[in-house]
């Protein structure tokens, strides 16, 4: 009987362990989903309003002990991610991902909200945290710019042809989107300013909105809308960040939205690297 019991009480240690490992992966998943919904929002930060920014993927690459937060760059090459920049938040006292998330928005708003950065890992020890967000270097190989926005297309059209919940927001099935070239060259010309001048905005620096890039492409439009990214160098991954953000994906799923042109603009010199277009209308 002492042996049983013995061997109980063994599994019960053995448990407990196991609850406590799920509860801190449950608390890093948690923050990493606090983070993106602060970003999918409009944020004041620093004294300037943030856009509404993609959500940043979890990459296991990025959950770093603490002793590799001293050498960002020697620990991301041991993790095997291949950076192009990254920042690292450490911090001291949080008891759960929403004191963490307190911290941050107090403290680390421009880190979380800058829009170069596609890629996240969080860890937690007790209640010491590390939160690592990252570029990674381009190495996807691309087609030219309107050969990837026609793959765009292919991709929001198959999005497109099953229901959807995009935030509070249910959308239905919705008809497939034609390719517009005047669409297609508005965006091009936007994500080719956001790259040249290193901004990643709805507005550009002339103070231009996408309905006013629409007209002066010469679309005559009833309704149009843009959706934008910076960082990610695939269609794909344009794609399933843009299904994860409410608004981004509300604006895909709009039944009333005919047509898209769509667009990829590089420039090495600029945060992100890569930037993204993609204007919806309806004539």
């Amino acid at each position: 009987m002492g042996f049983i019991s013995s061997a109980m009480h063994l599994a019960g240690v053995s448990l407990g362990l196991v609850f406590a490992a799920n509860a801190v992966a449950a608390d890093e998943a948690q923050l990493i989903e606090s983070i993106n919904v602060y970003r999918s929002q409009l944020q004041r930060c620093a004294g300037q309003v943030s856009s509404e920014l993609p959500p940043l993927s979890a990459d296991p690459r990025l959950v770093l002990s603490a002793p590799s937060i001293g050498n960002l760059q020697q620990a991301m090459a041991t993790a095997g991610y291949p950076m192009k920049n990254v920042q690292a938040i450490s911090l001291s006292g949080p008891r759960d991902a929403a004191s963490a998330m307190k911290a941050i928005q107090e403290s680390f708003c421009q880190i979380v909200l800058d829009p170069q950065f596609v890629d996240v890992g969080v860890s937690r020890q007790d209640r010491e945290w590390r939160i690592v967000v990252a570029r990674p270097l381009l190495s996807a190989r691309l087609g030219d710019s309107q050969a990837e926005g026609q793959k765009l297309l292919s991709e929001l059209n198959a999005a497109r042809t099953r229901p959807r919940q995009c935030g509070a927001q249910s959308f239905a099935a919705a008809p497939a989107l034609a390719w517009n070239v005047t669409l297609a060259s508005a965006a091009e010309g936007n994500s080719r300013s956001m790259a040249n001048n290193n901004y990643f905005d709805h507005k550009d620096r002339d103070g231009r909105t996408p309905g006013d890039r629409a007209e002066l492409a010469g679309y005559d439009f009833q309704q149009i809308g843009e959706n934008i990214a910076a960082g990610q160098d695939s269609v794909r991954k344009v794609v399933d960040g843009w299904l994860a953000s409410p608004g981004h994906c509300a604006n895909l799923m709009n039944p009333q939205f005919r047509e898209l042109g769509a667009a990829y603009a590089t420039d090495p010199k600029s945060d992100a690297g890569i930037y993204w277009t993609a204007m919806f209308g309806a004539q």
